[in-house]
């Protein structure tokens, strides 16, 4: 194996490189602002606490979803199923207009997209910079498996 040292000048496409070899959950992360759904894909989210319940999601800085959660301190994190991957694509690409001809139901308040793997509402704790990312420390305050 061999191992590429990481300069200022390669480390994003190293690190892409890296971590395009592991395997990670997918999950739409959504929220309302006022009656609009908004919603992104991430990959980086994990369970952080069991006592209390706590997740994390870490939210790219150029979508607008973390100004919204920002402004509501509430999110939706929908953990796709294998089956999903077009609501993973969906929700991946630029625009404002993600949920155009997506079907959703209000859960908590929240944007819940329906066969997901496994649902929770969530509240933010702490926001951490990280980058060009925001990580979002946050209380589960409803989790529930789905079917998919």
């Amino acid at each position: 194996m061999t191992t590429t040292p990481i300069s200022d000048a390669s480390a994003q496409q190293a690190l892409r490189d890296a971590m395009a070899t592991v395997t990670s959950p997918v999950a739409v992360v959504t929220a309302l602002d006022g009656t609009r759904p908004h919603g992104t894909t991430v990959s980086a989210f994990a369970s952080l606490s069991l006592t209390p319940p706590m997740i994390l999601v870490s939210l790219d800085n150029q979508s607008r979803l973390p100004a919204i959660i920002r402004h509501t301190r509430r999110f939706g994190l929908n953990v796709l199923g294998h089956h999903q991957i077009d609501l993973a694509t969906a929700f991946a690409r630029a625009g404002r207009d993600k949920f155009q001809g997506i079907p959703w139901t209000p859960s908590q308040d929240l944007p819940r997209l329906p066969g997901s793997a496994a649902w929770l509402a969530a509240e933010v704790d702490t926001y951490v910079p990280g980058g060009d990312h925001t990580v979002l420390l946050a209380r589960a305050v409803a989790a529930e498996r789905g079917p998919g």
